[in-house]
């Protein structure tokens, strides 16, 4: 099917002023500057947003951003928020806009996780800052007013990545128990010439020499197959993984192999709600306030995870 004609109407729009990107000499530098890392954020209104600070994986000061929702409990269900931006650009600036609308849609605490990233920070390095973010929450649990026996793990594109290596993490190191994960549009094998969609797609927003510029970034290489904490679709054991939803988009190149995750774990015994969402291309959640089609993707999301948690 053709793009969203809104969205469409917007990227036609947005083109005219959008600088020209050459993967062969873009910088991270540049392209944070380009991807909004830099902005204030900004969106929907939510009851509170408060920014704190937890350790990453080397004890450093590592910010999270904590969204309560108008009407939640003392003790409310939470989920923690990997962005995404292929392990290179993002942060709790650029996706607060999709955070404040995941919160209101579940009704949830969302907790948004502002990992280290490539190429300054190369795998395994943000993965295990999403880890050891996971183990923090649930520990200050009580302080942050959620409950840890009703906590899910939330990611866009390498942020879904991040999520479901978290879930392995968690269940190899006998750690903090997720009990659902939501999987937007995921990356989860790092191998560029290994899905018919890769080479198909016309993506508007992710085209792929974008994303083999990120795989280099992160793993230094385009084909990075034999870590699952980096490719977790090629994981030997996906059984006793938390429940999840993969969600992909029909446009998006990274479609094929999130079809195959949610396949995969499936066949290993774990519950798992997959869709393709018609029309729309990678990263449709950015979208949401302007594009029926994206809102209406992401409340359905947002609906299955509040009924699993």
């Amino acid at each position: 099917m053709p793009l969203d004609e809104t969205l469409s109407s917007i990227l036609e729009g947005a083109a005219e002023d959008a600088p020209e990107m050459n993967f062969d000499v873009l910088t991270p530098e540049e392209f944070r500057v380009i991807n909004g890392d830099y902005s204030e954020g900004g969106g929907e209104n939510v009851e509170t947003i408060e920014d704190l600070n937890l350790l990453d994986s080397d004890g450093g000061d590592m910010s999270i951003r904590i969204y309560r929702p108008e009407g939640s409990p003392s003790k409310s269900p939470a989920a923690i928020f990997f962005h995404g931006g292929g392990w290179v650009v993002g942060n709790i600036n650029s996706h607060d806009g999709q955070c404040r609308g995941l919160a209101n849609s579940s009704g949830m605490v969302i907790i948004a996780v502002d990992y280290r990233k490539a190429p300054e920070h190369p795998f395994p390095v943000p993965p295990e800052d999403c880890y050891s973010a996971l183990s923090q929450i649930v520990e200050n649990a009580d302080d942050y007013g959620i409950d840890p026996e009703r906590l899910a793990v939330v990611g866009d594109s390498a942020g879904a990545n991040l999520a479901t290596v978290v879930c392995q993490m968690a269940r190899d190191r006998n750690g903090p128990n997720i009990k659902y994960q939501t999987l937007f549009y995921g990356c989860f094998d790092i191998d560029t010439y290994g899905w018919p969609s890769h080479k198909e797609s016309s993506d508007p927003i992710l085209p792929m020499d974008m994303m083999r510029w990120f795989y280099r970034h992160y793993v230094g290489s385009e084909n990075f197959i034999e870590e699952p904490y980096a490719s977790p679709l090629r994981s030997e054991d996906l059984s006793g993984l938390p429940p999840a939803q993969v969600i992909t988009a029909e446009l998006d190149p990274l479609r094929d192999e999130g079809e195959a995750y949610a396949k995969a774990l499936n066949e290993a015994g774990v519950e798992t709600h997959y869709e393709c969402i018609s029309s729309l291309p990678h990263a449709f959640l950015v979208f949401f306030e302007f594009v029926p089609a994206a809102r209406e993707a992401m409340e359905a999301a947002c609906v299955r995870l509040a009924e699993n948690i």
